[in-house]
């Protein structure tokens, strides 16, 4: 009895030793990236059995994405953020230009929107690469003007008017999803840049009424409203899919009817291996695997503000910190819709769904969040003196360099003279006839 309970004592004190290791971070985000990631492949080998175009044609397209992906990921671990950040601005202006010319008849239009780029068998889309340039330009900037950031026209010029820019040229195409994503990009920039909190206020009114007036503007934006206010006022038309992602979920109970015999994917829940993956795996694999996901984003979102928290570095706690609450809230807008908690945006869950230029973004923040990790003081330190490491050596990744403060101009490494010690005023003697007697 004793030698069980101090066995399982020294379980805890095992966990909190590894994650005091100085590596421990960059660990663990490889680690809940390779989970995820296989998760996803194995669901979506699940959904394509029963995809038309062939058997498993869908999962073999997600398999090559999946490669191309890991070599995201090793550039996003191999570039130096130095490098990165750098190269943010003209990320930016190239980016603002393919949201420029998508809409262009460079552009394709499928199902009614103009979003991608045709490259043969492939497709690009801009908007996954905007989410990547406003984290990284709009974190340098912030950074830059971090002294000024007091003032309100500093604070919100250039950031807010480039942003709003990226919205328009989305919302032309039209991407709400992409939208709702970038918009919280910008909120987490300002947030983590220390932006006062009536801010936030003002902007998400502003956030609310636009959606609200997109909504009334466009026939399917409001049926899909309507349908989440009332799903069973019209379960064959627009309250379709959350009505049958419900029966998935249902359908899965505990332990869920068993890989690959979920019946949802028959072509009763239509895009199951994109935006509805979800409801895919609660009906295979139960609430236990609904619940795994859930401990995978939550395991992600203590790990990059772990990250943000320990680096010196503002524009990587911005950079970091940004990453983890955009990744970790496209997976809550997804989540969030398949269980009849939000209204249909077509938001996927990051490195789950079956995507192309969503999944290969999403590695390579992966992997700028782990180039994060390792910049970490103890880290750095750690690599500095032992060397790679097993991984960083087979990836051939650079040692990182320690945090140097920019200094300020005006101000140089001289020492200061002293100033001078202020003179002593002298007590002026009194006569003798005027001295206080005691």
């Amino acid at each position: 009895m004793g030698t069980t309970r101090n066995r399982r004592s020294r379980v805890p004190v095992a966990i909190v030793g590894w994650l005091s290791r100085p590596l421990a971070s960059f660990h663990l985000v490889l680690a809940l990236c390779g989970l995820l990631t296989l998760l996803g492949v194995i669901m979506v080998l699940s959904a394509s059995s029963a995809q038309p175009g062939g058997v498993y044609s869908t999962f073999q397209k997600h398999v090559i994405f999946v490669l191309i992906g890991l070599v995201a990921l090793w550039a996003g671990l191999r570039i130096p953020l130095r490098r990165i950040r750098s190269l943010s601005p003209m990320l930016m202006l190239v980016t603002l230009a393919l949201l420029a010319l998508v809409l262009s008849p460079l552009g394709a239009k499928v199902n009614g929107a103009q979003r991608w780029f045709a490259l043969g068998p492939l497709t690009l889309q801009p908007v996954e690469v905007a989410k990547v340039a406003l984290t990284l330009w709009g974190a340098h900037i912030l950074v830059v003007k971090a002294r000024l950031l007091h003032h309100w026209r500093h604070l919100l010029v250039p950031l807010v008017p480039v942003a709003l820019l990226m919205f328009a040229l989305v919302m032309a195409q039209p991407n709400l999803s992409g939208t709702i994503s970038l918009g919280i990009v910008l909120l987490s920039l300002l947030w983590f840049s220390g932006a006062p909190g009536r801010l936030f206020g003002a902007l998400l009114a502003g956030g609310v009424a636009g959606f609200v007036v997109l909504a009334l503007v466009a026939d399917y934006r409001l049926a899909r409203v309507l349908s989440f206010l009332s799903p069973d006022a019209d379960t064959s038309g627009a309250g379709y899919q959350a009505v049958q992602a419900q029966y998935a979920l249902a359908e899965g109970g505990l332990f869920g009817v068993g890989l690959g015999q979920g019946a949802s994917k028959w072509k009763y829940l239509p895009n199951v291996q994109n935006d509805f993956i979800f409801a895919l795996i609660g009906e295979e694999l139960g609430f236990l695997g609904c619940a795994v996901v859930l401990l995978l984003f939550g395991g992600l979102a203590l790990v990059g503000l772990r990250i943000a928290t320990r680096n010196l570095d503002p524009w990587i706690r911005i950079v970091a910190a940004t990453i983890t609450v955009l990744l970790v809230a496209q997976a809550a807008v997804n989540i969030g819709y398949v269980v009849n908690a939000l209204p249909v945006t077509g938001v996927t869950l990051p490195l789950v769904s079956y995507g192309g230029t969503s999944l290969i973004v999403t590695m390579f923040l992966f992997g700028v969040l782990a180039s994060c990790a390792r910049h970490e003081p103890a880290a750095v330190a750690d690599l500095n003196h032992l060397g790679p490491g097993k991984i960083g050596r087979i990836l051939r990744l650079p040692v990182p360099e320690p945090y140097r403060p920019v200094r300020t101009p005006g101000k140089t490494a001289r020492a200061r003279r002293p100033e001078p010690a202020p003179k002593r005023r002298r007590t002026p003697q009194l006569a003798e006839g005027q001295r206080t007697k005691r």
